[in-house]
């Protein structure tokens, strides 16, 4: 081979250039690159599938319950809405709470009550979302309701618990990681609150927030945001400052 190549070389020819060492690993690199694109774009794919599948569970969940409601009326449509939600109801007149069992169908036992109004609602934990209050509004003598704990109840929720305030007097809105100061500003929308839980909430400066509900809400008594024994009191702001935003404004 080394003859013939010497031969070409007298004869004028051209002797090629020998492979040059990196060549079949910059080769080997960039297929391993695009294999490795292709990867992350199925894994980006598969996410977004699987958040679409997760919102199209969650609106059905949440749907609402208009053919029971047509049939059985409100009040029971919103006691089967709640335990599908893995939630209890309690009925005008009744100590006992009534729940799905553990396969999570909800009990015959009431569609008993088919005019008996419902007075207490408990999701605590559950999915519950704006949408699904849609099963509640009509409830005109609820007095109490326990949201504790929901991770898709927001500022716009609470913002629709208007239509309680006639009637609601218990509420708990504690560890929802969506709820902020905005969404307890609209809760003066509700006179007849005697007891709000607001315990782990995300919020900036929780004593100066619970002054606030307490002015916004006089007969109401403010859970969750008591301040620690030993706890130094706010200090006063300084000359020159602006003054701490009024009710309104949160």
């Amino acid at each position: 081979m080394a003859a013939a190549l010497a031969i070409r070389g007298l004869r004028g020819g051209r002797i090629p250039p020998p492979p040059h060492p990196t060549g079949p690993r910059r080769g080997a690199a960039s297929g391993a690159l695009q294999r490795l694109g292709e990867w992350f774009y199925e894994v980006e794919v598969v996410l977004g599938w699987a958040e679409r599948l997760r919102r199209r569970r969650l609106r059905r969940k949440n749907a609402h319950y208009s053919f029971i409601q047509s049939l059985h009326g409100h009040n029971v449509a919103a006691a089967c809405f709640a335990m599908s939600c893995g939630g209890r109801v309690r009925f005008e007149g009744q100590q006992r709470w009534l729940c799905a069992d553990s396969r999570g169908r909800w009990s015959p036992e009431v569609l008993q009550f088919h005019h008996v109004p419902v007075v207490a609602v408990d999701l605590s934990g559950s999915q519950l979302t704006y949408d699904g209050l849609d099963n509640f509004v009509l409830l005109t003598k609820l007095q109490h309701l326990d949201l504790s704990g929901c991770p898709h109840v927001d500022d716009w929720a609470l913002g629709r618990l208007h239509v309680f305030g006639d009637s609601l007097q218990e509420l708990s809105v504690a560890r929802c990681p969506r709820v902020t100061e905005r969404g307890l500003a609209t809760l003066h929308q509700l006179p007849k609150l005697r007891c709000l839980d607001v315990g782990g909430l995300a919020v900036q400066s929780p004593g100066l927030l619970r002054i606030l509900l307490e002015e916004m809400l006089p007969q109401c008594r403010v859970l969750g945001m008591e301040m620690e024994e030993g706890d130094p009191p706010e200090a006063p702001p300084e000359l020159g400052q602006p003054p701490p935003p009024s009710v309104t404004a949160l």
